[in-house]
C-alpha cells in the first residue's frame, strides 16, 4: 500500500516530508530513469532528494529530472573536494544546474575546515539554505561531533538501522540537544544488508496497524519512530518502491514493542 493510495499525508519535520529519496548506485548519470523517480516521489508526497558530486553523473542527470519540479524539491547535495578551489567548482555546477542548493553537506567531513568559511559565505549570500556534515562510519562520529559542535552545522547524515545503532550512542542525542536536523543513509542497511533479508509476511502481522506492508517500510518506519529523525533517504531504482517507502512516513509511528520486533526480525 502506498501513500497516495491510502489519501493520507507523509508526516513533515523540519526538513520537510520524512521520506525522501537517495541516488547512490541508482541512476548515475542516465536522466530518464532519474525522472521517473523523481516523478514518482512528488506523486507520493516525498520532497527531498539527496546526491552528491561522488555519484557519477547523478548531480547532472537530476538536474534534468527535477526541471518540472523544481518549485516542489529540496534538494540536498553536498560537497567532496579535497581542495577550497574544487569544491567551489563543485559549487558553480550545483547552481547552474538548480538555482540554489536547500542543503549543502560536506561528504564524509573531506576538508569541512577548509570548506566552511566559504560556504558560511554563500549560505549569508542566500544561495545555500542549511549546511551539513556527512560520515558513513562510526569511527569518524567523533570529529561530526566536533564539527556539530562549531555551531556552524544545521544538518547532519548518519546511517541508522536495526543493524547499525552506533550514531544512537552519542549523536543523535547531540543533534537534538543542538536542535540539528538528522538525516539517515542506509536506514533499509547497507547493501545486500537488511532488507534482502525479509521475514515471513505472518511475523510482521504486529505491525500492520501501523501501515506496514513491506519489510522495508518496517524498517523505515523503525527509524523514522525516532523523534530525533528527520528524514531518511532510501535509494532504490525501482519506482514502485519509490512509492511504498513513502507510505512508512505516514504516522501513525511505533512504540518501543514495534521496534524492539523489528530488531529482533533483523537478528534472524
Amino acid at each position: 500500500m502506498t501513500a497516495a493510495q491510502t489519501g493520507h499525508l507523509l508526516e513533515e519535520r523540519r526538513l520537510g516530508p520524512v521520506v525522501g529519496l537517495g541516488t547512490w548506485n541508482t541512476f548515475d548519470a542516465d536522466a530518464a530513469p532519474a525522472r521517473r523517480l523523481v516523478d514518482v516521489l512528488v506523486d507520493a508526497g516525498g520532497a527531498v532528494v539527496d546526491t552528491s558530486p561522488m555519484y557519477g553523473g547523478a548531480e547532472g542527470a537530476l538536474a534534468t529530472a527535477i526541471a518540472g519540479h523544481r518549485d516542489r524539491i529540496v534538494l540536498a547535495t553536498k560537497i567532496w573536494a579535497s581542495s577550497v578551489d574544487e569544491g567551489r567548482e563543485q559549487f558553480a555546477r550545483q547552481l547552474s544546474w538548480y538555482g540554489h542548493v536547500e542543503i549543502e553537506q560536506v561528504h564524509n567531513l573531506v576538508g569541512w575546515r577548509d570548506h566552511l568559511p566559504w560556504l558560511l559565505a554563500e549560505q549569508e549570500r542566500g544561495r545555500i539554505g542549511r549546511l551539513g556534515v556527512t560520515h558513513y562510519a562510526s569511527s569518524h562520529f567523533g570529529e561530526l561531533e566536533r564539527a556539530l559542535r562549531t555551531g556552524h552545522f544545521q544538518t547532519v547524515q548518519v546511517p541508522l538501522n536495526p543493524g547499525e545503532r552506533e550514531s544512537e550512542r552519542e549523536l543523535l542525542s547531540l543533534a537534538a540537544e543542538l536542535g540539528i536536523a538528522v538525516i539517515v543513509m542506509r536506514p533499509l542497511g547497507a547493501a545486500g544488508g537488511l532488507v534482502t533479508r525479509p521475514p515471513a509476511p505472518s511475523q510482521l502481522e504486529p505491525l500492520r496497524p501501523f501501515g506496514v506492508g513491506t519489510w522495508a517500510q518496517a524498517l523505515l518506519k523503525w527509524a523514522l519512530s525516532d523523534e530525533r529523525v528527520d528524514l531518511v533517504i532510501p535509494g532504490t531504482r525501482r519506482t514502485g518502491r519509490v512509492a511504498e517507502n513513502a507510505a512508512a512516513g505516514v504516522p501513525p509511528w511505533f512504540g518501543p514493542d514495534e521496534r524492539r520486533l523489528v530488531e529482533q526480525l533483523a537478528r534472524q
